[in-house]
């Protein structure tokens, strides 16, 4: 039996989680990639709230997805600084780190956060 790209990647995204767990202290920075767009969401597990999320939805700039999906991360970051938090546990959400996911940490790095 063949199994398809979304559930080799629901696979590995179990994995993953059954490893990893946001705190208030240190919150859950996931990643999730449509087609077409990204979003990243800050999440706090210990009470399965979601401190903050930002996407490329409302963003009206032209680019190329990288390039949206690194103002996303530099969007995450900010938020993340205004709600106090500086260190966060990235959860890749079963994609591979490459690419739009990797803009996305880069970026948050590089905005303050510390993974």
């Amino acid at each position: 039996m063949t199994s398809t790209k979304e559930q080799l990647r629901t696979r590995r995204k179990v994995r993953i989680r059954a490893k990893i767990s946001g705190s208030q202290a240190r919150p859950r920075l996931v990643v999730f990639r449509s087609l077409n767009h990204i979003y990243a969401q800050l999440i706090n597990d210990e009470n399965g709230k979601v401190i903050a999320s930002a996407s490329d939805m409302k963003a009206k700039d032209k680019g190329t997805k990288t390039e949206k999906a690194k103002a996303v991360g530099e969007q995450i970051a900010s938020l993340a600084k205004e709600n106090k938090i500086d260190t966060v546990v990235f959860d890749r959400n079963g994609y591979k780190y490459h690419g739009r996911v990797k803009a996305v940490a880069d970026a948050a790095r590089e905005g303050g956060l510390q993974f």
